[in-house]
């Protein structure tokens, strides 16, 4: 007899959903200073001066290795939604 755990089902679904979720041309980043927020951006973006500036700050901050595997930004989200909307305008 077999015991099924809708919670755990979905859980595996939906983490293989979630790197399905970023459309091609697009990556996924961590955005926050404690809790973090993960926002999917162009790109394009990563090639901008001004979002060299955080990656440069990531790099300071978590150098290339970072437990939470991601891209991570170690800025105020506030912040960070200043810039991307900037860079899509």
């Amino acid at each position: 007899m077999a015991i099924r755990v809708p919670g755990v089902v979905h859980a595996k679904h939906f983490l293989r959903r979630s790197s399905r979720d970023v459309p091609k041309g697009y990556c996924a980043v961590y955005v926050g200073e404690s809790e973090k927020k993960r926002f999917v951006i162009p790109v394009s973006y990563l090639n901008h001066q001004e979002f060299q500036v955080l990656l440069s700050q990531a790099v300071e901050e978590y150098g290339y290795s970072h437990p939470m595997g991601g891209l991570t930004i170690p800025c105020r989200e506030d912040v960070f939604i200043d810039l991307t909307s900037r860079l899509s305008g």
